[in-house]
């Protein structure tokens, strides 16, 4: 199943095509992605020139969309309306936000399903009200929202062949997700938020309580425990979406790998120190070179 990209936008389809615009000075989605201070930021430097344009436009409006539903002025229903709008103009060629100007020529050349901006704002509205998730079936739906659409939409950007690296794009982002939620659980809990399922806490015996805390100075063996199970669940979907990857689309997903291979070392850190409290933590930067110089290495020699 082929994928080819479509060069060149000029605000309306059907207009002839004409050269990309240059990065200097940076685009805003450049900027908006490298202030956000995403790892991610490094995986898409390795892109192209047009893909990588198109992938900071798409990061760019998940960074947007979400920043209405956790800041504090955050616009919330109206800011998410807003911006589904934009992005449905986008695919009309018309544009009003200087960040849509960019995502439409990225939804022009690459064929970058509505759906998954669709599913991107959903999964943000859910967010808007603290809920609680009965199953890992509910929270998986929830990942599948706020992570595998913006997976689904990458592998358009980076060419797939393969109709199984759709998997591979769902299977990772649930992984991502899972991992994100395990590091965020102190921040989490100050907005009353709780991911994990409820029928995990009962298994382990853990209240809501003591997850929602965020301090957890005298964390209980129990919520460890409840904590590493969830981290083991999270890579075995990094093993999935591995073994869902065909080997012909490798080195088209380099990014994705170097995405995969950072938050997997991230999700091995925050065992090893047993879920620290406080600030988010982060990977030293020695720490994700060597991690993408190994990532890199394996993806270009096939294995």
């Amino acid at each position: 199943m082929a994928r080819s990209a479509r060069r060149g936008f000029s605000g309306a389809p059907g207009a002839g095509p004409r050269a990309p615009p240059e990065e200097v000075p940076p685009s805003l989605a450049a900027r908006i992605t490298r202030q956000s201070g995403t790892s991610f930021y490094y995986a898409f430097r390795i892109l192209p020139a047009p893909k990588r344009r198109a992938i900071y436009a798409l990061y760019s409006f998940c960074r947007v969309v979400d920043d209405c539903v956790d800041e504090p002025d955050g616009e919330g229903e109206a800011g998410l309306r807003r911006w589904l709008e934009e992005a449905q103009r986008c695919y009309a060629g018309q544009p009003t936000t200087e960040l849509g100007q960019e995502l439409a020529e990225a939804v022009f050349q690459f064929p970058i399903p509505r759906a998954c901006f669709e599913q991107i704002v959903e999964g943000c509205r859910m967010d808007l009200t603290p809920r609680r998730y009965a199953t890992f079936a509910d929270l998986r739906a929830y990942c599948e929202k706020v992570a595998s659409a913006v997976g689904l939409a990458s592998i358009e950007i980076f060419e797939y062949r393969q109709p199984r690296t759709r998997e591979y794009a769902v299977e990772l982002g649930v992984a991502l997700q899972l991992t994100n939620i395990l590091r965020d659980i102190g921040a989490d809990g100050t907005r009353c938020r709780l991911y994990l399922p409820l029928e995990d806490l009962a298994r382990f015996g853990v209240d809501e309580a003591e997850l929602l805390d965020g301090t957890s100075a005298a964390r209980r063996p129990e919520v460890t425990a409840l904590l590493r199970f969830e981290a083991e669940r999270a890579r075995e979907h990094y093993v999935r979406a591995a073994a869902l990857l065909p080997a012909q689309d490798r080195r088209a997903m380099a990014s994705a790998e170097l995405m995969a291979g950072v938050y997997r070392a991230l999700l091995d850190e925050l065992v090893r120190r047993s879920f620290p409290p406080g600030p988010r933590l982060r990977l030293s930067t020695p720490r994700k070179l060597w991690v993408a110089a190994r990532t890199l290495a394996r993806v270009y020699a096939g294995r």
